[in-house]
């Protein structure tokens, strides 16, 4: 299933002016996914007045900048240099900077390096904050149609089949929805080695999200496999958002669950919390707590 969304290379012109009240600290800045017209008006605030941008790949990043004529100094931060960068960063700060950290797209830190920054700031003592905006996990976890009330965002998954399995392996009796990032060229290996770990499960494909070809491909791991095997496979930045681990009836001691339940809360509510909790269908466990009452 396709979303078209409108992609344009054209930004307004905001008229936007540093804010005047910034304070010396870290600023972490989520930059567009994909449209650059998915900043925000305070991330342009503060992109206008610090000192400093920190960024993975000035390339990337200075096309954002152009776009919305910003002229800042660039400092590289990224993870063959972390090390190193970190305390000149910190002591920029220290010396009265404002820094913005931004990833090349998205929240920074989300897999993304960044963390070790942010903790070494908060224990520095320096003023630390976070400016949200685009997300592609919660994006395409959004779109899945799967449950969204719990998630667990695992990153990239590894490049070799065996590290992977056993990557997915510790996730596989996980209720709830796992959130991966993978490469075009890699989709159909991973997407095997899913339905070898985890089962045939429900699974959301997204692949260019926010950007004229956005897709979005609804169905199981062996849909999936079925339509790569018959169409190649796609292009762009992959999101899969896996359905989570449905126990089954001789996993759980319903009966025990119900009554434990049923202590401490209403009937309704037990019937709620067990078929949350076991993935059963609430009919049949509304039936069986009628019989245990």
């Amino acid at each position: 299933m396709a979303h078209p969304t409108q992609n344009s290379d054209e930004v307004p012109d905001l008229g936007l002016k540093p804010p005047e009240s910034l304070k010396p600290g870290l600023y972490l800045v989520a930059t567009p996914i994909g449209n650059l017209k998915d900043i925000t008006l305070r991330a342009l605030d503060v992109l206008n007045g610090v000192d400093r941008i920190a960024c993975e790949d000035t390339r990337v990043s200075g096309k954002l900048l152009q776009a919305y004529n910003i002229k800042k100094p660039l400092f590289l931060y990224h993870d063959h240099n972390a090390d190193e960068a970190r305390p000149k960063l910190l002591a920029k700060i220290r010396d009265g900077e404002r820094i913005a950290l931004i990833s090349d797209a998205g929240m920074p830190l989300i897999s993304d390096p960044g963390y070790k920054l942010v903790r070494a700031a908060h224990e520095a003592g320096v003023y630390v904050t976070s400016l949200p905006g685009a997300n592609a996990p919660l994006m395409a976890l959004q779109l899945s149609g799967l449950p969204t009330d719990a998630f667990t965002f695992i990153g990239f998954l590894p490049a070799k089949s065996a590290a992977r399995k056993t990557a997915l392996g510790v996730w596989k009796h996980s209720p709830a929805p796992l959130i991966v990032f993978e490469s075009a060229n890699r989709l159909e290996d991973s997407l095997r080695d899913v339905e070898d770990v985890l089962g045939d499960r429900p699974c959301t494909v997204v692949r260019e999200l926010t950007k004229m070809f956005e897709d979005v491909w609804l169905g199981t791991v062996s849909d999936h496999l079925v339509r790569l095997k018959e169409q190649g496979p796609p292009k762009g930045e992959i999101v899969m958002v896996i359905g989570g681990h449905v126990a089954s009836e001789q996993e759980f001691d319903l009966d025990a669950l119900l009554l434990q339940e049923m202590a401490r809360t209403s009937l309704r509510e037990a019937v709620d919390t067990v078929t949350d909790m076991t993935g059963q269908p609430r009919k049949e466990i509304y039936n069986r707590a009628l019989k245990l009452k």
